[in-house]
């Protein structure tokens, strides 16, 4: 399998940034990829709500999801949407961030929504509450295709160990990781947590991401993102760094390369029951 890693730099434009992961795709393609993936919220970088209420749309009206589904199509290639942020019918206005599986005839074949929500204070003037603004998902996903097996994230959900261990436990063999992630945290922990969940899970780790400082709309307070889209290999191995220039990269998977890491460390099957910690008096 060919992937390739899109990094972006989205802003709170769908219709612009739909034109850029068209041009992407269609470059992937053209250099042989068979899977190309983007990064979380392909469609809009914004960190105002009233912009996101203006200029975001359900599921059924997406134009990037419309457009990347016919850009698949037409290129005849599997593509991983990072997620979209979508609006839904929630009593409380809440956006899904989702992330779509789409086959070379431009159906979706998986659908994932983001189960943990970024609420964080990373430094004392960055600050996010996604809950406030994103419900959070109930389902862990696995897509079986042709190609892999794809155990489905985002983001924030990478330091969530549990997670990745129930879905290579459940068949998957790569793991996809799309994210918008802080130039704080990302700097101290992205590469080392998707080593990790390669490492524990014996899988590949694709992770397309967001880079950057986000273009923005007169009056919001403007984003940026860290960057360095990773491909992992099962052992552990960086095999793709792409910096922090928005562009294409691609990587070859040799998936006899997860059998030969869980062959070494079969740690997947060793699990045993053991008692928590007496809290007790």
């Amino acid at each position: 399998m060919t992937a390739a890693l899109i990094q972006m730099t989205s802003g709170d434009n769908p219709a612009t940034n739909l034109e850029m992961a068209r041009r992407y795709l269609q470059q992937a393609a053209a250099q042989g990829a068979t899977l190309a993936l983007t990064p979380e919220v392909t469609n809009c970088v914004s960190t105002s709500n009233a912009n996101q209420n203006r200029v975001l749309q359900t599921e059924a009206e997406d134009i990037t999801l419309a457009g990347l589904r016919e850009e698949a199509r037409a290129l005849g290639i599997w593509v991983l949407i990072g997620s979209l942020a979508l609006k839904t019918r929630d009593a409380d206005g809440r956006f899904a961030n989702r992330s779509f599986l789409i086959d070379p005839d431009g159906a979706i074949r998986a659908r994932y929504d983001k189960i943990h929500m970024f609420d964080v204070q990373v430094s004392p003037s960055e600050t996010y509450r996604e809950s406030a603004g994103f419900r959070p998902g109930t389902k862990a996903v696995v897509a079986q295709t042709p190609l892999a097996a794809f155990g489905l994230s985002i983001c924030y959900d990478l330091r969530f160990a549990h997670l990745y261990r129930s879905l290579a436990k459940a068949g998957a063999v790569v793991l996809t990781v799309p994210a918008a992630f802080s130039p704080i945290t990302g700097a101290a922990h992205w590469e080392t947590l998707l080593r990790a969940r390669a490492i524990e899970t014996g899988c590949f780790v694709l992770a397309p991401a967001q880079t950057g400082r986000h273009p923005a709309s007169d009056g919001q307070r403007v984003r940026s993102t860290h960057g360095h889209s990773l491909a992992v290999a099962p052992w552990g191995e960086v095999l793709l760094d792409m910096g922090t220039v928005p562009g294409v990269g691609l990587v070859n998977l040799d998936l006899a390369r997860v059998v030969e890491a869980r062959d070494r460390v079969p740690a997947l099957f060793h699990d045993r029951d053991f008692a928590l910690p007496d809290e007790s008096p």
